[in-house]
């Protein structure tokens, strides 16, 4: 039998019913407490997942913390609400899931890695892209060094974002903590520092917030510490559902992204496609997780540290673009 997880779930929204689709699924793990400040996010859990039925249920996250039968916690809740809420889960020693972003700011990025210095339980992002097999080619790859060195990334990811979640906590920059960029565009910062392994120097960004009070459309151009160049762009203003691009290329080689699919380009110029729905090695965050608490993997998928380097660069991206566009030069 698996080690039994009992998990409490902290905000109930969207997000957090896929993150409970995914737990159902996983044995020995069982939901025993669920928060949310509106309860008809509860209910509605509960009715989506009828095996959440006797879940505890509070609107305060530091009732679910207090309880006794809650192992562990997700933090599924409002972007700036994070660093308050993994404080008082590690205040609380449960085992941390927290959504990205992880934080806000760098100063609260900073905060956080101290404490995990010598905090004893797992500490997680959900960046889910991480367990991932296509990425995790990627990653091996360029580590491996047998393309050589990196010399350009391209990125964009494109949605209807600002007609998506117009009216919502996402577009209040006091829940959210900025817009796309710091929301669905952090997964591609993250993704693309995570698998490339490379420091980024500067960045000169331009943001349109399209009428709203927060980022919509955003275009990054990129020098990193190891000499390459790169932009990314996170559109957030368009009729697209969803498309995604990612591109980068190396001395010997060059990987293609596009919606879940992967060619792979050698030194001899042939190329491979993969099947992003046939790629091996793939798993989901949730089962990541709660494998690092049964001690299966020594590390999660997506560490703490990863929620650093992505609001370092989201941060100094929101300054060059309130500047007009001038190059900030990274620490």
């Amino acid at each position: 039998m698996s080690k039994q997880v009992r998990i409490g779930i902290i905000g109930s929204g969207g997000m957090a019913r896929h993150h409970m689709g995914q737990l159902k699924n996983i044995e020995g793990v069982e939901v025993t407490a669920l928060c949310d400040i509106n309860p008809s996010q509860i209910a509605l859990a509960k009715e989506t997942y009828p095996y959440l039925k006797n879940a505890f249920e509070t609107p305060d996250y530091k009732a679910l913390l207090a309880r006794e039968d809650v192992d562990a916690v997700q933090i599924i809740t409002p972007h700036t609400q994070h660093f308050d809420q993994v404080n008082a889960a590690m205040d609380a020693g449960k085992h941390i899931l927290c959504e990205k972003p992880m934080v806000s700011s760098v100063t609260e990025a900073h905060a956080l890695l101290e404490r995990n210095k010598s905090y004893d339980k797992v500490f997680a992002l959900a960046y889910q892209r991480h367990a991932f097999g296509q990425f995790a080619i990627i990653k091996d790859k360029i580590a491996s060094g047998e393309l050589g060195a990196v010399t350009y990334v391209t990125a964009m990811q494109c949605q209807h974002w600002k007609t998506a979640v117009a009216g919502t906590w996402r577009q209040d920059p006091a829940l959210s903590g900025g817009g796309q960029i710091n929301d669905s565009g952090s997964h591609l910062v993250d993704i693309i520092l995570w698998v490339t392994g490379l420091t980024v120097a500067q960045v000169a960004a331009f943001m349109d917030n399209r009428g709203t009070p927060v980022d919509i459309d955003s275009a990054l151009s990129l020098t990193f510490t190891n000499g390459a160049i790169g932009n990314i762009s996170v559109i957030g203003d368009t009729i697209v559902g969803w498309h995604e691009d990612i591109t980068i290329y190396c001395e010997r080689g060059a990987f293609f992204y596009r919606n879940g699919n992967l060619s792979f380009v050698d030194e001899n110029n042939v190329r491979t496609t993969l099947d992003g729905a046939t790629i091996p090695g793939t798993r989901n965050i949730d089962e990541d997780f709660v494998q690092v608490i049964r001690g299966e993997r020594d590390t999660p998928a997506a560490p703490p540290i990863c929620g650093l380097r992505t609001i370092e660069l989201t941060e100094a991206a929101w300054k060059s673009a309130a500047d007009g566009g001038r190059p900030v030069r990274m620490n």
